[in-house]
């Protein structure tokens, strides 16, 4: 049996025992009690949350209690609302486990107990830069949804967590199992941790209806020629209507946010699936493999090689 201890210190951010539901369905799945979770606190008793609700826990002493760790984040991280105790507790507790988790803001945390020393870690993204500048020895990666360095776990915001605890699983009991949890848990799919925390469709956030349509008709054919004619009868629009409307509501021109779109679709691909890099070139709409090397060079920094290599590192460490 894997134990994991939720260590939770006053207003902890409450959607994070949401995350414990991934490993109540994973002994579903597996048929078999494989993970014990208990809440603990340094001093036992009853934990407020950041909205004022409560949940008792057990007291934290010294020893062994857990296999695994998950450090949770609070509402203002930058308040340093930790106490000595409790970050002495979760130094020692990282030092017995077999890895520590923080979700969200816990990276804070995590960073102030001394453990993010030359670590790679994300963080919500508001708290990214913070994060940063407050510890400078540790490697922040804003733009991922979590991010595994050795023993140590660290997610976004609370949402990416449940992508966190989903790749524990994975690393735990395997990929079917990991899928299978996601199915039951009618998550609309498992991210890895090396996807962006941004949404090009929500980055983009049109405001009519219109737009909507163009950009929803672009993400179901992006392996097909989208010209501005073709959006723009989507839309029901003319052509010079849709690229005046598209771009004051975007800020982009049609054109590129459909070259955003299908990047953000070809990276998730390329880090989810096994398909060879000329069939993801040719579903997400690129002439072919050089073509996508050449926009991801030029859009994100690495090549696709480079990016499911890190990928599958993540998933391995």
């Amino acid at each position: 049996m894997h134990r994991i201890g939720y260590f939770l210190t006053d207003g902890f951010q409450v959607m994070a025992l949401g995350t414990q539901s991934v490993f109540e369905f994973a002994n579903v799945v597996a048929k078999e009690e494989i993970y014990q979770v208990t809440n603990y606190s340094l001093l036992g008793g009853e934990v407020k949350s950041s909205v004022g609700a409560s949940i008792n826990t057990q007291r934290a002493s010294s020893g062994e209690l857990a296999d695994t760790w998950m450090i949770s984040g609070i509402v203002n991280p930058l308040a340093g609302d930790t106490t000595a105790e409790e970050l002495k507790f979760i130094r020692t507790a990282a030092g017995l486990g077999k890895r520590i988790a923080s979700m969200c803001t816990g990276a804070f945390v995590l960073a102030e107990a001394g453990l993010l020393e030359g670590r790679r870690v994300t963080t919500h993204w508001a708290y990214a830069s913070a994060l940063q500048e407050r510890f400078p020895a540790t490697r922040v990666e804003a733009d991922h949804i979590f991010i595994t360095d050795g023993s140590i776990w660290t997610s976004a915001g609370l949402s990416a967590a449940m992508d966190l605890v989903l790749g524990i699983v994975e690393k735990d009991l395997g990929i079917e199992v990991a899928n299978k949890v996601t199915r039951v848990l009618v998550m609309y799919h498992r991210r890895s941790g090396g996807q962006s925390q941004h949404s090009e469709m929500l980055k983009l956030k049109p405001k009519s209806d219109r737009v909507q349509i163009a950009l929803e008709h672009a993400r179901a054919n992006l392996s097909r020629p989208l010209t501005v004619d073709t959006l723009a009868k989507a839309a029901h629009l003319s052509e010079r209507q849709f690229s005046r409307i598209f771009y004051s509501e975007t800020g982009l021109s049609p054109a590129k946010a459909v070259e955003n779109l299908r990047v953000e679709t070809a990276r998730n691909m390329i880090e989810r699936s096994s398909h060879a890099l000329e069939v993801i070139a040719r579903e997400t709409g690129f002439r072919d493999r050089r073509h996508l090397r050449e926009v991801f060079i030029r859009k994100l920094g690495i090549s696709p090689q480079s990016l499911r290599r890190d990928a599958r590192q993540d998933t391995v460490e």
